[in-house]
Parts: C-alpha cells; sequence; structure tokens
C-alpha cells in the first residue's frame, strides 16, 4: 500500500465551493477571498486578515513596509526553511541567523544575544506547528534595555518604538498559546496555505495583524490590500463592474493577491477545520504511543500547560542518529512505499548560504535536529490500518540500520 507523505483534503464540501466559483463568473480575488479572510479572524481572534499568493510574498509585504534598509537587521532561526531568510533578503535587509532550542524552535536566548541596534524585526518560526515562546519574545522586545538599544530610522519604526516580531506561522494555524488558536500573539503572523498545510489554498498565504497603538490594523489592512494589487485604487471585481474602468496607481506596489478559485479550497476546509484538527491529533497521539516504548526515539514536543501544536507533521527524532543512518532509515522505508520527510535543511548547509558565510558550525543544536529527524505524514486521510503500517515501517527501518550499531 503506498503512503504519500501528505496530500491535499479534498471532499465533496471542496468541490462544490470551487465548482460554485467556477460558475459564479469570478475567479480573481473577490468574495470568497473575504469569505476566508473573515473565517481565518474567526478562528485566531485577530484583529485583521488578508489573503495573499504565499507566505513569502505576504512577509516581503509586510518587511517592505517595515522599511527595512541594506544594514538593518532580522534574526531568524537558521533550522528553517528558505522562505524565511529570502523574505528578508528580498525585503532589502540582513539575515542574522541563531540556533534552536530543544523544542526544534528558535532560542529566545539566542536571540537576546544577537539583538544589535541595527536589528529591526525578529522572526520565530513555528516549527512542525509547535509555538514559539512567544510570551518570552514579546517581553523581550519590549525590554527597556532593549528598546533602548533600537534605533528607528522611519515613521513605521519610530511610531512601533521597539522591534517588530513576524511569525512565521506556515505550520501551525489551529495551534494554541494560553488556550486560544494562533495568529494573534505577535505583531505580525503569516500563515502559509500551500498545498501541504492543515488548511490549503493550493498555493496562498495569510497574513494577521496585531499591531499595537496608535497603529490602526483595520487601516493597515486596507494599505497591504492595495500594495498586493500594484497599489492600484480599483481591484478588478470593482473595475469590472458598468462604468468603473477608471483607477490610479498610487504606489509602489507588488502583485501578490489572492484568487477566489485557490480561497474556495480553503474556505472549505477552515469550515470544517475542528474535525481535521482532530484527525490530525489522533494521528499524532498513535505515533506517540507506538514510539514512546522505543528507546531510540525522541517523541516531538505537541501539548504543554502553555503551548499545543497544530499537528501538521510528526517530527520524530532518532537519538543518536548520524546523518548517514537518517538518511538510511528514509531509504528503508521507502522500500516499504511510505513516503516520510526531513524538517528542514538547515540554512547554513544549503550552497547559497553557505557561499554567503553562513557555516553550520555556528548552529550545533540546528544540525543536531536535523541529522537525527525524520518527519512522518500526518493528514485526515490516514486511517488507522495505514499509520500502522507507517509505523511498522519506521521501526523496521530502524532495525535493520541502526540497531546493530546501537547496541
Amino acid at each position: 500500500m503506498k503512503i504519500p507523505f501528505s496530500p491535499p483534503y479534498v471532499d465533496d464540501s471542496v468541490v462544490n465551493e470551487v465548482v460554485d466559483s467556477l460558475r459564479s463568473g469570478w475567479i480573481t480575488t473577490g468574495p470568497k477571498v473575504k469569505a476566508l479572510e473573515s473565517e481565518v479572524m474567526k478562528l485566531t481572534g485577530t484583529k485583521a486578515a488578508l489573503g495573499v499568493n504565499s507566505w513569502t510574498s505576504g512577509a516581503i509585504m509586510m518587511l517592505r513596509w517595515l522599511g527595512l534598509k541594506a544594514d538593518d537587521e532580522v534574526i531568524i532561526p537558521a533550522y528553517t526553511y528558505c522562505a524565511t531568510a529570502m523574505a528578508v533578503m528580498w525585503a532589502g535587509g540582513k539575515v542574522v541567523m541563531v540556533d534552536s532550542g530543544e523544542d526544534f524552535n528558535i532560542s529566545v536566548d539566542t536571540i537576546r544575544k544577537a539583538i544589535t541596534p541595527k536589528t529591526k524585526a525578529i522572526i520565530p518560526v513555528d516549527i512542525g506547528g509547535y509555538p514559539c515562546d512567544y510570551p518570552a519574545i514579546m517581553s523581550l522586545v519590549k525590554e527597556p534595555s532593549i528598546c533602548q538599544m533600537y534605533t528607528p530610522e522611519n515613521e513605521v519604526q519610530s511610531r512601533l518604538g521597539r522591534i517588530l516580531v513576524l511569525s512565521d506561522s506556515a505550520h501551525s494555524l489551529g495551534a494554541w498559546i494560553n488556550g486560544r488558536h494562533t495568529g494573534s500573539e505577535s505583531d505580525i503572523n503569516v500563515f502559509s496555505l500551500h498545498a501541504v498545510k492543515n488548511i490549503t489554498t493550493a498555493e496562498g498565504g495569510m497574513i494577521c495583524f496585531n499591531l499595537p497603538e496608535p497603529f490602526d490594523n483595520e487601516q493597515l489592512y486596507k494599505q497591504m490590500r492595495l500594495m498586493s494589487l500594484n497599489c492600484q485604487t480599483k481591484d478588478a471585481f470593482t473595475k469590472s463592474q458598468a462604468g468603473g474602468w477608471r483607477y490610479d496607481i498610487v504606489g509602489k506596489g507588488m502583485k501578490t493577491n489572492m484568487a477566489d478559485i485557490n480561497a474556495a479550497i480553503g474556505l472549505a476546509q477552515i469550515r470544517q477545520y475542528d474535525k481535521l484538527l482532530a484527525e490530525r491529533k489522533r494521528i499524532f497521539n498513535r505515533y506517540d504511543e507506538a514510539f514512546a516504548s522505543c528507546d531510540w526515539a525522541i517523541l516531538p514536543p505537541s501539548k504543554s500547560s502553555t503551548f499545543e501544536c497544530s499537528y501538521h507533521i510528526y517530527p520524530l527524532r532518532v537519538k543518536g542518529a548520524t546523518e548517514t543512518q537518517r538518511d538510511a532509515i528514509i531509504s528503508e522505508v521507502a522500500r516499504n512505499e511510505v513516503v516520510v520527510n526531513v524538517h528542514f535543511v538547515p540554512l547554513p548547509l544549503l550552497t547559497y548560504y553557505k557561499e554567503l558565510g553562513y557555516d553550520i558550525a555556528d548552529y550545533p543544536k540546528a544540525y543536531q535536529h536535523f541529522e537525527h529527524e525524520i518527519s512522518l505524514p500526518v493528514y485526515p486521510q490516514l486511517d488507522d490500518e495505514k499509520v500502522d503500517i507507517v509505523i511498522k515501517a519506521v521501526k523496521k527501518a530502524y532495525e535493520k540500520t541502526c540497531a546493530s550499531t546501537s547496541r
């Protein structure tokens, strides 16, 4: 039985919502995007939400709004997908990488050590959907000594008066912090709605605005919506109305809007997200039960008194494994027609970042996570029989490749 890693969830409600969009005669940005934004606001408690065509474009837009310059520093974890760094670079800033903590996520201690007068933003990444320690991070950026170090260089930065915290929430839609769904715990949260995410629009992202006073988040939503449409004063839907053709361009915009045909997929999914999230949790817990008795398995963080993950993937770690052994396990699992993955290859191991001078030796915890980690599939279509096949394949692969050398 072939078990893929992360197929999209498509049921009749998804098909019907997409068909409704097709039959409406309007498939680009319009009422379904607005409806999806409303559903995200309802789920997360955020003050405003804007649908865009990817996490990356959403993050670039917000960092451009912040007004990054070439020597402005943005702190990110070395253990993340390249989009986190690419967004900073395309927005014109300098990437400062720091190491991880025990839970995969960015270490607050390493953030503190990396802050300089040039630091303009921090992008924590919720690896596997487990939230970063946002209470500690938000407390850190508000500390008097950190605020005194902060050097604003434009109106937006002066109004904020401290380092911006932009959450890379690509994995964490549906996670919890202190009993509330994530989406409003930092200044800006950007979710990914890519094809492999818990809620998908095939390609897409959602920016959640939670800036403190004196910012007006609804006004900022309107400003960024304008930017996402090339700063054109009328969207295509409005222009299509009788006599509505005339428009103006009022700034240097981008073309990053989400289309209704895409939003329709996510709209159908998010309306049943309680059910879908419960299915993901069922699978995650089944893995926990299966691997808890294995002395070689390090179970991923999922729930504490403060946090609960979104059950996006199951990042299992193999204690003491080398990178070569981990790769051998994955190859052996694949022979059983089960697809697993790795989250992530740390940025300093990738050619582009190596050539920029980043060295994996500076991020030992990130490398340790990487060499030990195997991501197991988690999605609602995985029934118990299929989950058991995954479990059996992983255990068998470990026994065949690592057990003899670990004894």
